[in-house]
C-alpha cells in the first residue's frame, strides 16, 4: 500500500500489530525515512518491531524534485541550498544504533548478489531491521555513490563483511582491519609480519555494538573501505510479539473477553 509522505513505519507497525502473522515489508526514501518520518524510524527501531525497513539512500530529495535531505553532505548544492548546504547529515546506521537498533545491513543498488544477502538477512532477523540501500538518483543526484556503484570500485573501495570472516578487502584480498587503541587501522597482510590471523573477524552478532558502529560509519573518506553487508544481527523482543504475550495474560485474568461480557460483570438492573 502507499502511505502518507514519512508515514511508512508508523503503517507499517499498525499491520504488523494488528496482524501478527504478515510479513511486512517497508520501502522509505532518506528524505520521507529520515526527516518527515525520522520519528516513527526511530520508535520502531526502539521497539523492535518486526518489520524490514528498506531505506533507499541517495541523499536528496528526489520525488519532490531536487532538494538537499538529512542525508546530503555538508556544502551539497541544491534547489533548496543553492550555496551549499551548512548543515551536517544523519548517517543512517549511527540513527540505527543509537535508536538502540538490533539489525543493520547495507547493500549497493547496482549490486543484485549483495542486496539479495541482506534482504534474505532481514527477513530471518526477528525484529526490526534496516537495509541501507545506497542508489544514485539519476536525475538529481546522479554519480553520488560512484566509489561503490560499480565492480571494479568496490573491490578499491569497499569491504563485505560477513559473520564469522575475517574483515578482509582489496582486489586481491590483499588488505585487512585490525583494531588499534578504540579504533580500527587499515593493514596490508604480509607487510611488517601481519598475517591474516592478526585480522579481525566480524562478529554481527556481538550484543556490544562498538565495533559494527565502527565498520557501519567507515568511508566517509578517512582512509577506509565502505562496509557492505550484514553489520549488525541480534536477537532481542519484538514488540509485536510482547504486545501478543501481554493481551493474552489480560485476558486471562479478566472476567470479561468482550463487550456483552463486559456489560454483566457489575450491577444490572432492568427498567420496565
Amino acid at each position: 500500500m502507499n502511505t502518507i509522505h514519512g508515514r511508512a513505519a508508523a503503517i507499517a507497525t499498525g499491520a504488523k500489530v494488528a496482524n501478527p502473522n504478515l510479513t511486512v515489508w517497508q520501502v522509505s526514501g532518506d528524505g520521507d525515512g529520515l526527516a518527515i518520518g525520522g520519528n516513527h524510524f526511530i520508535h520502531a527501531n526502539r521497539r523492535n518491531i518486526n518489520l524490514n525497513m528498506i531505506l533507499l539512500n541517495n541523499r536528496i530529495y528526489g520525488l519532490t524534485k531536487g532538494q538537499y535531505s538529512p542525508t546530503s553532505p555538508r556544502g551539497f548544492v541544491s534547489k533548496s541550498s543553492p550555496y551549499g548546504t551548512v548543515e551536517d547529515p544523519f548517517r543512517p546506521a549511527e540513527l540505527c544504533f543509537g535508536a538502540r537498533g538490533h539489525f543493520f545491513a547495507r547493500a549497493v543498488a547496482t549490486d543484485a548478489k549483495g542486496t539479495v544477502e541482506i534482504l534474505k538477512g532481514a527477513y530471518n532477523h526477528k525484529g526490526a531491521a534496516v537495509c541501507e540501500i545506497l542508489q544514485n538518483c539519476v536525475i538529481f543526484n546522479d554519480h553520488c555513490h560512484d566509489a561503490v556503484y560499480k565492480p571494479d570500485a568496490r573491490k578499491e573501495n569497499a569491504i563485505y563483511v560477513e559473520h564469522g570472516k575475517p574483515l578482509i578487502f582489496g582486489p586481491n584480498n590483499e588488505f585487512g582491519l585490525v583494531q588499534e587503541g578504540f579504533g580500527l587501522k587499515v593493514v596490508k597482510i604480509g607487510e611488517n609480519g601481519i598475517t591474516e590471523k592478526d585480522i579481525l573477524v566480524h562478529d554481527a552478532h556481538c550484543e556490544d555494538n562498538t565495533l559494527q558502529l565502527k565498520l557501519a560509519l567507515m568511508g566517509n573518506n578517512d582512509g577506509f573501505p565502505i562496509a557492505l553487508g550484514i553489520i549488525r544481527d541480534v536477537d532481542a523482543p519484538t514488540y509485536d510479539d510482547s504486545v501478543t504475550a501481554q493481551i493474552e495474560e489480560v485476558k486471562a485474568q479478566k472476567k470479561y473477553h468482550n463487550f456483552a461480557e463486559l456489560l454483566e460483570t457489575n450491577d444490572i438492573w432492568e427498567v420496565k
